[in-house]
């Protein structure tokens, strides 16, 4: 069984930054993809930021320049540096990876339980 376990969310000021951790555990074969979700109040859920296997990266345009996915040493790691928050980031944030685990002979979608991210003065 795969795990995604998030940390780092909290309360933040505009123009303040925060910095999410997630990591993965459980018998993993391989990541695919790993990455960010938000779903803001009343809204869809929204990928912020993805990284594939590759290296290649995708990011929301209303992140573009503010958020990034810093390198992680820990392939089971993933890391979200976000800069000048808003208030239109308020959300709660989910770990996303594309895993293939021992247990399974083909790579499925994994989720954390969320963090909250508030940004309020």
């Amino acid at each position: 069984q795969v795990e995604l376990v998030e940390s780092g969310g909290g309360l933040v000021q505009p123009g303040g930054s925060l910095r999410l951790v997630c990591v993965a555990s459980g018998r993993i074969v391989a990541i695919n993809s790993k990455g960010w979700y938000r779903q803001g109040p009343g809204k869809e859920r929204e990928l912020v930021a993805i990284v594939t296997s590759g290296g290649s990266t995708t990011y929301a345009d209303s992140v573009k320049g503010r958020f990034t996915l810093p390198h992680s040493d820990d392939e089971d790691a993933v890391y979200l540096q976000m800069n000048n928050l808003k208030p239109e980031d308020t959300a709660v944030y989910y770990c996303y990876g594309n895993i293939a685990s021992e247990s399974s002979h083909a790579s499925r979608d994994y989720w954390g339980k969320g963090t909250q991210v508030t940004v309020s003065s």
